[in-house]
C-alpha cells in the first residue's frame, strides 16, 4: 500500500479523548479541541514525506495501542521515509523531526536539531573570533621583538679592536674601563660585554627620579654603578642617550662615564637601561643645597665643568675623530659631583652631534628643547638658527653661566656664604612658563644679581665677569667653552688650586 494511502488510516486510529489523570498532547488534526487531545498513553510526534513534501504529524496514542513494551509499533521509524518520536511529558511531541538521512557509514541519521540561528552563529562565529584575536596578538608579539632586535642592533659598535675583551672572572669594572679606554676607539665597551655587565648588576636603592624614570645604585663585582631605568615611553630618549655616550672618543674625565645599555624584558614589559659611573655626592644641584663651598672648592667645580663642556663642544678630526656635540639641557640637576670634588657632565638624551664633513645637525625639528628656567634668549623668543651648530654651543654657554652663579653664591669667603637659590628665584615662580621666561630675559633683559661685594675678592671677581660674558643676548658675543676653561686654569694656578 502507498505511504500516501496509510498516512489517513493512521491518523484515523490515532484520534483519542482519554479522562481522568490524563497526558496532555499537541494535535495537528484536533481543530475542535483547540489542536490538543488527552491520552493515557504516550504523545507522539511523526515527519514524513508525501509526493516530495514535508509533513509533520502531532497525535495522542492510547495506552492499549503502545504494544509490544519497549517497542511500540506506533513509535518506529523507518529508515529514509518518516521519522517517529514518542515521549510521556505534557505537550513533549512539539519538537520538529527531520526525515532521516544516510551517514557515511552507511546508517540513518534520525538525531533532532534544536539549534536555531542564533546558536549556529555562536558556534561559527566563536571559534573564528578567538582565531582573530589569536592571530593579532602573535602579531603585536613579533613586531614587539622585532623593534627591540633591531634597536640592539643598531646600537652594537662594529670595533675589531675591542675583539679581544671578555669577562674573565677577576676582571673588575675598572679593568674594563681602562681596556676600553686604550683600545682605541674610546666608543665604550663592545656590546656582547654590555649585556654581560647590565645583566648581572644587583640594584640596591633608588637615588632620584626624573621625567625618564629612576635612577638606581647598583652592585657590580663589589664596585658601585649608577642604573637609569627609562620608562617604555622614554625609549626615543634611552636610545638617543646610548647612542650619544658611544660617540667616538667622547670618554673624558669631566663627561659622566658610561658603562652599559642593555633593555631587560621581564615577560610584562620592558626596561630600558643605561648604566654609568656612580657619584655618591648625586648632582651638583644636591650638593649645593647640602654644602658651601670654599675658593678652591668653587674653582674645581667650575674649571671642571668647562672642561667637561669644551670636550663635548670640541670637535676631533681624523679616521678615529670625534664630532661636535652640544648638550642642549646644561644645569646644575644635570652636572655630578665627583668625590674629588669636580664636575661631571651627565644626560646627554637631548644632545645634538654635528657632522662637519657634511655640515648636518642631527635632530629633530624642535627648537624649545630643555629646561625653561635655564634656556637663552635666542632660544625662549624662537629666534635661534637650527641650522647652524655654532647657535647651539652658544645655548650652553648662557646655561653654563647660571650655573656659575649658583656655585658662586654658595663660596663661602671670610666666614660668608648665601643660601642656595636657582636661577631667576626672585623673578619667575618655582615652575615658570615659557612666556614668563621670554617676558624676564628677552623682554627685560634681566639676568641674576651678582653681588657688589664679590668684586673684594679675585675669585669671585673673576667668576661674576664669566657669568656677564656668557649671559649677552647675542649668542655669537658669548665666550666659548675653551675660552672659559682657559681663564679658569689661569685662576687655579693664581690661586694655587689642586686639581
Amino acid at each position: 500500500m502507498a505511504l500516501k494511502q496509510i498516512a489517513p488510516t493512521l491518523l484515523a486510529l490515532l484520534g483519542l479523548v482519554a479522562v481522568g489523570n490524563a497526558l496532555r498532547c499537541n494535535c495537528t488534526n484536533c481543530e475542535k479541541t483547540g489542536y490538543e487531545c488527552e491520552t493515557d498513553g504516550a504523545c507522539m510526534a511523526s515527519t514524513y514525506y508525501v509526493s516530495g513534501k514535508e509533513e509533520h504529524v502531532r497525535v495522542c496514542i492510547n495506552q492499549d495501542s503502545l504494544v509490544p513494551p519497549g517497542q511500540p509499533f506506533y513509535c518506529l521509524s523507518a529508515e529514509g521515509f518518516f521519522n517517529t518520536h514518542c515521549c510521556y511529558v505534557d505537550y513533549c511531541n512539539s519538537i520538529d523531526l527531520k526525515v532521516p538521512v544516510p551517514t557515511k557509514g552507511g546508517e540513518w541519521s534520525t538525531q533532532v536539531s534544536n539549534w536555531g540561528p542564533v546558536e549556529l552563529v555562536a558556534v561559527i562565529a566563536g571559534p573564528v573570533f578567538l582565531l582573530c584575536v589569536l592571530l593579532m596578538v602573535g602579531v603585536f608579539l613579533f613586531q614587539y621583538h622585532q623593534r627591540a632586535y633591531s634597536h640592539r642592533q643598531r646600537l652594537e659598535v662594529e670595533d675589531p679592536s675591542c675583539d679581544h675583551l671578555y669577562l674573565a672572572k677577576d676582571k673588575t669594572l675598572q679593568d674594563l674601563i681602562y681596556d676600553m679606554s686604550t683600545s682605541g676607539s674610546g666608543s665604550g665597551l663592545p656590546l656582547f660585554v654590555q649585556r654581560t655587565v647590565a645583566r648581572t648588576i644587583v640594584l640596591q636603592e633608588i637615588i632620584g627620579k626624573g621625567r625618564f624614570g629612576e635612577v638606581w645604585r647598583g652592585k657590580w663585582r663589589g664596585g658601585d654603578v649608577a642604573v637609569k631605568i627609562f620608562s617604555s615611553r622614554e625609549e626615543r630618549s634611552w636610545f638617543r642617550e646610548a647612542e650619544i655616550y658611544q660617540t667616538i672618543m667622547l670618554r673624558h674625565e669631566n663627561i659622566l662615564g658610561f658603562i652599559a645599555a642593555d633593555n631587560k624584558d621581564n615577560g610584562t614589559w620592558t626596561q630600558l637601561w643605561l648604566v654609568s659611573d656612580y657619584h655618591e655626592h648625586g648632582s651638583l644641584f644636591d650638593y649645593l643645597n647640602r654644602y658651601s663651598v670654599t675658593i678652591e672648592g668653587m674653582i674645581k667645580l667650575a674649571l671642571s665643568a668647562a672642561s667637561g663642556l669644551a670636550h663635548l663642544h670640541m670637535e676631533i678630526l681624523g679616521t678615529q675623530g670625534k664630532p661636535g656635540i652640544a648638550h642642549r639641557d646644561l644645569k646644575s640637576k644635570n652636572i655630578l659631583v665627583k668625590k674629588n670634588g669636580t664636575c661631571a657632565i651627565a644626560d646627554l638624551g637631548l644632545a645634538v652631534r654635528h657632522e662637519s664633513i657634511t655640515d648636518t645637525i642631527d635632530i629633530a625639528p624642535n627648537q624649545r628643547v630643555g629646561t625653561k628656567r635655564y634656556m637663552a634668549p635666542e632660544v625662549l623668543d624662537e629666534t635661534i638658527n637650527m641650522k647652524h651648530f655654532d647657535s647651539f654651543k652658544c645655548a650652553d654657554i648662557y646655561a653654563l653661566g647660571l650655573v656659575y652663579w649658583e656655585i658662586a653664591r654658595r663660596c663661602n669667603t671670610g666666614g660668608i656664604h648665601e643660601e642656595y637659590q636657582l636661577p631667576y628665584y626672585d623673578l619667575v615662580p618655582s615652575d615658570p612658563s615659557i612666556e614668563e621666561m621670554r617676558k624676564v630675559v628677552c623682554d627685560q633683559k634681566l639676568r641674576p644679581n651678582v653681588p657688589n661685594w664679590w668684586q673684594s675678592y679675585e675669585s669671585l671677581r673673576v667668576m661674576g665677569k664669566i657669568m656677564r660674558e656668557c649671559w649677552y643676548a647675542n649668542g655669537a658675543a658669548r665666550l666659548t667653552a675653551l675660552r672659559i676653561k682657559k681663564t679658569l686654569s689661569q685662576l687655579s694656578v693664581e690661586e694655587d688650586v689642586k686639581m
